[in-house]
């Protein structure tokens, strides 16, 4: 790998301490970067090195996935510089190239930058134009530009902020973070398909009965209630993560594929979509919003009482929703997905129910067995199960599933961050977001905003510690959702229900 100048903006945030500066830390643990490497980290507090750097030590010993040896974050520290910025005051990014050349020149780098943009995207356009305007995109070698999510709030708006970018960075050159394509089982889909004959030849409307992708927290909306309220699950999950896992479950890849060709199949499932005409929406997708439960034992808050939510929101906090993709593979296989918070347990799983294709099990003299599933567990656990079927032996005449397992120790696999920087480092955006795929995704998930800003559609309310609504459920029709977990017992004879909030 070349080295590189890292150019970090929002240095000084949350994610930063979290994700970023643990994902680097573990790929120099590894030997994934360069010995000899520059970061200057930017943000508006008035911050010296030394401090910028205690700083950054601080943050590895809080959230390091592995304990970090202190001679070694000395050294790794090192690296890092501060600069304070003004994201609007062109002066400030003279000064800021100034340092960036400095930090080249005494390390004997190429010139090559990468540009990470740990801000709102309301900066986004601004700092992209500053970039470029005060010289620091003008380099010997490459430059890249790392945005996070949000990419938009809908489809005009992603449209307009991809127009700006456009002016100042090409396609090749934007790598959107969604930090779900950096989970390694995630990034194992793409090989599952084309690695296990069973599982290629398995693989189509053929023999599958339907697929569902879940993404269920715990968690409330804690300290985000100000972002959150104004953006939903749909916006927050479902139109990024969600959508994502969908591309990377159903495409096709026959082999080992490159990068552009992995976004030209995920793109061709999204073309695929089958849109949702308004009349059809209230039957193909269901919203919620989390009411007072229990969770882990403990009683929790309903969302309206969350400090911070509008006492009459109509915000959702989960969505369920019935797709097609009308292909080749995957006509006529209903795919399920779901996402929420204040969910009975925090689980992110895809799992794919195979038919029974000779119905055998239909004999009066047996008890129904339950289907084939294959189940890809995301997070917290990582793994891969098949569920067949065997005798009973205390039953005669009776079945019991079992699971062939394959678990990995989350602990020993890298997170997401050092996934996705290893590979923006290194130029290679196959799990990265194209904006073919982002507005895509945004031109379908459109019509479901609408509906939701009018009140089309019922807001139900779920227990926090349930598996959402009932409505969810039923939309389903003959279909189950497979692997939930009972939700805990309330107080006795208290009796959990649904009921629509009053518009």
């Amino acid at each position: 790998m070349e080295a590189a100048s890292i150019v970090l903006f929002g240095a000084t945030g949350d994610l930063a301490m979290r994700k970023l500066y643990p994902a680097l830390f573990n790929l120099y643990m590894d030997g994934k970067i360069p010995s000899t490497f520059s970061v200057i980290g930017l943000g508006r507090r008035e911050w010296t090195d030394e401090y910028f750097q205690s700083h950054i030590a601080k943050a590895l010993n809080a959230f390091s996935r592995r304990k970090p040896d202190e001679t070694l974050v000395r050294e790794f520290v090192q690296a890092f510089r501060y600069c304070a910025l003004d994201v609007n005051n062109s002066e400030d990014y003279t000064r800021l190239k100034e340092l960036v050349v400095q930090r080249e020149q005494q390390l004997g780098l190429a010139g090559n930058r990468l540009f990470y943009l740990s801000v709102g995207p309301e900066f986004f356009a601004t700092i992209a134009e500053q970039l470029i305007q005060s010289g620091l995109g003008e380099t010997a070698g490459w430059k890249r530009l790392v945005i996070e999510k949000p990419f938009g709030r809908d489809l005009a708006s992603a449209r307009e902020l991809n127009e700006k970018l456009s002016h100042f960075f090409s396609e090749e050159e934007v790598f959107r973070i969604d930090h779900y394509l950096g989970k390694p089982m995630v990034q194992n889909l793409e090989v599952l398909e084309y690695s296990n004959p069973v599982i290629h030849a398995l693989w189509s409307n053929r023999y599958i009965a339907n697929v569902q992708i879940t993404a269920a927290e715990t968690v409330g909306v804690e300290e985000r209630a100000g972002y959150y309220d104004k953006t939903g699950a749909i916006r927050d999950m479902f139109q990024n993560h969600m959508l994502q896992l969908l591309m990377m479950t159903t495409m096709h890849l026959p082999n080992p594929s490159t990068p552009e060709e992995v976004r030209r199949k995920k793109k061709s499932v999204l073309e695929s979509l089958r849109p949702l005409q308004p009349e059809d929406i209230a039957a193909h997708v269901i919203r919620g919003q989390y009411q007072e439960g229990v969770i882990a034992g403990q009683a929790v808050q309903g969302y309206l009482d969350e400090p911070g939510i509008e006492p009459y929101s109509q915000n959702d906090t989960f969505i369920a929703a019935k797709l097609w993709i009308d292909n080749h593979f995957w006509k006529g296989i209903p795919i399920y997905i779901r996402t929420g918070k204040r969910m009975q347990e925090k689980s992110t799983r895809i799992v794919v129910q195979f038919k029974d294709p000779m119905e055998s099990y239909n004999d009066p003299r047996h008890t129904t067995a339950e289907p084939n599933l294959l189940v890809i567990e995301i997070n917290p656990n990582e793994g891969i199960s098949l569920q067949l079927n065997t005798k009973d032996a205390d039953h005669p005449g009776q079945f019991v599933p079992v699971r062939a397992n394959s678990m990995t120790h989350a602990a020993d696999m890298p997170e997401a961050y050092e996934n996705l920087i290893f590979d923006a480092l290194r130029g290679d955006a196959t799990f990265f977001a194209h904006w073919d795929e982002v507005e895509l995704s945004w031109a379908w998930v459109q019509p479901i905003l609408e509906a939701f800003e009018a009140n089309a559609l019922p807001l139900y309310t779920y227990k926090s510690g349930s598996n959402g609504p009932e409505a969810a459920h039923e939309l389903l029709g003959s279909d189950k959702w497979w692997l939930d977990k009972e939700p805990e017992v309330e107080a006795a004879g208290e009796k959990l229900q649904e009921k629509l909030v009053q518009i």
